[in-house]
């Protein structure tokens, strides 16, 4: 197999300014094409935004008419999936030959969900739903489904993207190792330490690169009238990044990049990976299938619609 470059960006967005994010992620992609990239990964929540640090006026029993109105911005942020912005993205992807991953915050009837965008020199190419939101993101996001979990192939590896805590879904993970995932994405917004184990452990159990793509953000990128919990000063950092980009075999060949926005990227030697996969394949010759099973439902679940 031929060596792909694949690169990292750790950017944050302006929430509530979707065209203003969109024109951002223009440009850092093209950077990284220019520096050799054909497989580009973006943060979740990139588009649309990650509201970090805001309650949209919740607590358990009640909601709030000012929170009702964050809400309302925060909903007309979102994009549609296929959309202006996804039509945008892949014509960038057209236009410099490379594949995109890019976090997104999908706006689909009266719910909002957080997707990973697959896009590339083919055009809009899928979306991942995130199969379950977070805590208090449970506020504010709906929960994907088995219909939406697609492996890429790019000519280049097979692309698959598993957002931020998904990545901690054993029975997911497993899943996608069954489809033969070679560079598993993981658009973030975790930056504790402790997130860095878990690229390193999934890169070694699923014998994959691991490019994670974490957001960067700050107060200043939050508009001057909603109330972060962290406090009002603008530098004051919300998410402090950890990008990385990991080898089959657990060894960390960029990053983790903190302090500010930037670009990883690797030269990955796509032979790496059967090399990896000669002493562990999870879903092949170190699986007992006699032993355990998984069954995976990807059939579409709509709230109304015909019986399955």
């Amino acid at each position: 197999m031929a060596g792909v470059t694949a690169a990292v960006v750790q950017i944050g967005g302006y929430l509530f300014d979707t065209p203003r994010t969109l024109a951002k992620a223009h440009d850092v992609i093209a950077e990284a094409a220019q520096r050799g990239a054909r497989v580009v990964v973006l943060p979740e929540a990139y588009l649309g935004g990650y509201p970090k640090g805001l309650t949209f006026g919740v607590t358990v029993g009640a909601r709030t008419t000012p929170g009702r109105e964050e809400f309302r911005r925060y909903f007309e942020s979102a994009v549609t999936v296929p959309g202006p912005e996804t039509d945008a993205l892949a014509a960038l992807a057209q236009d410099l030959g490379i594949h995109l991953v890019v976090g997104a915050i999908e706006r689909c009837g009266g719910t909002l969900y957080c997707v990973a965008l697959f896009l590339g020199p083919g055009g809009f190419l899928g979306k991942h739903r995130k199969l379950m939101p977070t805590a208090g993101e449970r506020l504010i996001w709906g929960m994907g489904d088995g219909s939406t979990m697609p492996v890429i192939d790019t000519g280049n590896g097979r692309v698959a993207a598993a957002i931020c805590w998904e990545n901690y879904m054993p029975l997911f993970r497993t899943a996608m190792y069954a489809k033969g995932v070679d560079l598993w994405c993981a658009p973030s917004v975790d930056d504790r330490e402790s997130w860095q184990v878990t690229m390193r452990h999934i890169a070694v159990e699923g014998r994959c690169f691991v490019l994670c793509a974490n957001q960067y953000l700050v107060r200043a990128d939050l508009p001057s009238d909603v109330h972060p919990v962290q406090g009002e000063d603008p530098g004051t950092v919300l998410i402090d990044g950890g990008s990385v980009i990991v080898s089959p075999l657990g060894e960390v060949l960029a990053g983790p990049l903190r302090g500010g926005e930037g670009i990883l990227t690797a030269e990955l030697d796509l032979d790496d990976l059967a090399r990896a996969r000669f002493d562990l394949d999870t879903t092949g010759h170190y699986a007992r299938p006699d032993v355990f099973t998984l069954v995976v439902d990807d059939r579409p679940k709509p709230g109304v619609g015909p019986p399955p």
